[in-house]
């Protein structure tokens, strides 16, 4: 039976996502930061597994944000993006967590969001 491109997109995103998934955890010592990437806009969590919270979170759609950013959607607005979740990240007091990809490859927009956080002190 044929599938539609799309039907065979999500198939093919649920593998990926599974096939990540099944060696990430986060703990309360070291929780999961989850990337959630639009064509415009990056997404992050800080979630614990355990208890199924989220402990943090930052999106290029806040007004802090904005403020200090023009486009949402480029490496700069990455790297900001990692700095300012670096900071809430401190304030709860969490320096190591677990970084979760998703289905995105670690390059461009991701990539310059770990680094950020890298350089802000916060291990992975």
């Amino acid at each position: 039976m044929l599938k539609s491109k799309s039907e065979v997109k999500k198939i093919r995103k649920e593998r990926i996502r599974k096939r990540v998934r099944k060696q990430i955890k986060g703990v309360p010592s070291r929780p999961r930061l989850i990337v959630i990437r639009s064509n415009r806009y990056i997404y992050v969590q800080v979630v614990d597994d355990l208890s199924g919270r989220i402990l943090t979170s930052a999106s290029t759609l806040e007004k802090e944000f904005r403020e200090k950013a023009r486009n949402t959607k480029n490496k700069e607005a990455s790297q900001l993006l990692g700095s300012v979740l670096a900071k809430r990240l401190k304030e709860k007091s969490l320096e190591t967590i677990v970084f979760d990809r998703g289905i995105y490859p670690y390059h461009g927009r991701i990539k310059a969001l770990a680094e950020a956080l890298r350089a802000e002190g916060i291990s992975f």
